[in-house]
């Protein structure tokens, strides 16, 4: 099975879509930094943790990378940093929505994705619709939610012709 590392935006976003359910049940553990649920995550959602949402320790190695990032890099917040090095720590991809994180990781080697990917792969996986993830981009825009929505659109609609060409 396949790990992600996520921030707290992503798993919002899911909740704010109301899709939260169906990312857990892709073929993938979606997981957190310990530090991160414990600051950000675990008044509000903590029912996260029963729906699947794995929480991981960072190594002492990894504490120490993300305190030189932040020496290095100021935009990021302490708790995506150490999504960040999570995500390195258990070479797997990281899943974030804050645009300084992604560029930093990518400087760093690490694969990353956003909301739109994982909007987009619960549809390849057959856990949502194109409709149902038009939906949840709709509920996600009207609670402020902060996505490039051309892009959204435009892959929503990618899909739509490949799996109409798939089911012809």
């Amino acid at each position: 099975m396949r790990v992600l590392i996520s921030d707290a935006n992503i798993l919002i976003d899911l909740e704010e879509g109301q899709i939260i359910e169906s990312a857990f049940m892709a073929p993938f553990d979606l997981c957190v930094p310990d530090i991160l649920f414990h600051e950000e995550l675990e008044e509000q959602h903590d029912h996260l943790l029963a729906l699947g949402l794995g929480v991981l320790e960072l190594s002492g190695e990894s504490l120490g990378y993300a305190g030189a990032l932040g020496q290095s890099h100021s935009a990021p917040s302490r708790n995506d940093l150490f999504a960040l090095a999570l995500a390195r720590q258990e070479q797997c991809p990281l899943l974030t929505g804050d645009r300084a994180l992604r560029v930093v990781a990518e400087q760093e080697g690490v694969d990353v994705r956003g909301t739109l990917w994982l909007v987009e792969h619960l549809v390849v996986c057959n856990l949502l619709d194109v409709a149902m993830a038009r939906d949840a981009y709709k509920r996600m825009r009207e609670r402020g939610r902060r996505l490039p929505w051309k892009l959204a659109e435009e892959g929503l609609h990618r899909l739509e012709k490949s799996l109409s060409r798939r089911n012809d």
